[in-house]
């Protein structure tokens, strides 16, 4: 009688597909611990071996995306119940539980860019790298497009991991910009042109797209993943939604009001359990739009 295949070895696998560029349609098998795995382009797979079903729903998340020969965005943002982010304050930790926090440093771990905006770098001061699984590190980018990075930012003396600091162009050339990091930190500053509210997304796509980041991971704030989805440059977004009700404090996505819900986007839409917490995974690439299809 063979046990039950555990999580540990499903993530095993879904490491090894990150790196595989999924040129047809013919599976592609992987062995780990002598077991094979089978994936096809698109994220169907086989397994003949017996597995937890805590394991196949992992594969069940992650593979549709990571097999796919597109360059993929993908958002996360973790949520109440009412849709708060933080309290008034912007106090956040936790909202979601340490099963939720996993799943994203499991994102982190599988895109080779992870993007924050100036606000959640000040706020929260994250390091962005990948610490609850094993999984590399991706490039960390920092969204400042006025200029407004705190210099003392871990992750620009870290050294942890590369480090992309992108700021307007205007604010570059006005001095308005306290250039942070350390010699030898690995931070990288870059110019792109920003208007008054800030950096267009496909333009801040469009330069990872061209630095090697097939695969980009939106991870806050809230209004950094609004201004995202407004501009229709994600294929999917990760919404991690804990059973707590805040009552108040700050939005999760906020978008352009709508007259009706023809205008809603209406994407597809799987579940999955994680741990307390229910993970959404919308699939925004082929999200239904009312009239005029704006959002």
């Amino acid at each position: 009688m063979f046990e039950a295949l555990l999580p540990d070895w499903g993530w095993a696998c879904i490491l090894q597909a990150r790196d595989v560029v999924w040129a047809g349609a013919r599976p592609t098998s992987f062995l780990v611990e002598g077991v094979e795995l089978s994936i096809a382009r698109g994220g169907q797979w086989r397994c003949a071996a017996p597995m937890h079903a805590d394991t196949a729903a992992l594969l069940d998340v992650f593979l549709p995306w990571v097999a796919s020969a597109a360059p993929q965005t993908i958002a996360q943002l973790g949520q109440s119940l009412d849709g708060r982010i933080a309290t008034e304050r912007g106090a956040s930790h936790y909202i979601n539980g340490v099963e939720a926090r996993t799943h994203l440093h499991r994102l982190r771990a599988l895109v080779d860019a992870v993007v924050v905006g100036v606000g959640t770098l000040n706020a929260d001061d994250p390091q962005l790298t990948v610490r609850h699984v094993p999984g590399p590190d991706p490039l960390r980018v920092v969204l400042d497009p006025r200029g407004r990075a705190d210099p003392r930012a871990r992750l620009f003396h870290d050294g942890a991991a590369p480090t992309l600091h992108l700021v307007g162009t205007d604010a570059a050339e006005r001095g308005a910009l306290h250039l942070a990091g350390a010699p030898g930190a690995g931070v990288v500053r870059r110019t792109l042109p920003a208007d008054a509210t800030g950096f267009a997304p496909a333009a801040v796509i469009a330069a990872l797209r061209a630095a090697g980041c097939r695969r980009v991971l939106i991870e806050g704030g809230g209004v950094t993943v609004s201004r995202f989805l407004q501009a229709r440059a994600l294929d999917r977004l990760h919404l991690l939604v804990a059973p707590l009700l805040i009552g108040s404090g700050r939005p999760g996505l906020s978008l352009p009001p709508i007259l009706t819900l023809d205008e809603a986007i209406r994407p597809p839409c799987r579940s999955f359990r994680c741990g307390e917490d229910m993970l959404f995974d919308l699939e925004l690439g082929r999200a239904a739009c009312g009239a005029g299809g704006q959002v």
